[in-house]
């Protein structure tokens, strides 16, 4: 019987450009991901009133534990009456997101925000 060698990855960075603190999400989110991705979306919602977006255009992979865990902040961040962003235009997350019976239940934009209406900030800063 063959091994599975393969290790699930997920990288992120935050950062805040005059609004919401915009939380870059790269690689597979999954049972193997998830656990340190939680608990930086727990830090982040911390605070009164949160103000969230989650850049998930650059996520190849999510499972159950993924959306777990994107529940999880939404439901943090609307118990302190906080806003919560999905940026994503891939077809295929959004697919999962109605199969899971989700897809009314976040808010979703193409591209996140940037300062004042302009382009997003990219000054990013890596938190692992």
């Amino acid at each position: 019987m063959s091994e599975n060698r393969c290790r699930s990855t997920c990288h992120h960075a935050a950062h805040v450009a005059d609004g919401p603190t915009v939380v870059e999400l790269r690689g597979e989110i999954d049972i193997a991901t998830a656990s340190p991705i939680a608990a930086r979306l727990d830090t982040v919602t911390a605070g009164p009133c949160p103000d969230l977006v989650l850049d998930l255009r650059a996520v190849s992979f999510i499972d159950c534990a993924g959306l777990s865990i994107l529940c999880r902040a939404r439901n943090r961040v609307l118990a302190k009456r906080g806003r919560l962003c999905l940026v994503t235009k891939d077809t295929h997350f959004l697919r999962v997101l109605r199969g899971a019976g989700l897809s009314g239940v976040f808010t979703t934009c193409p591209r996140p925000p940037g300062p004042a209406g302009g382009p997003p900030d990219r000054s990013v800063h890596a938190l692992q």
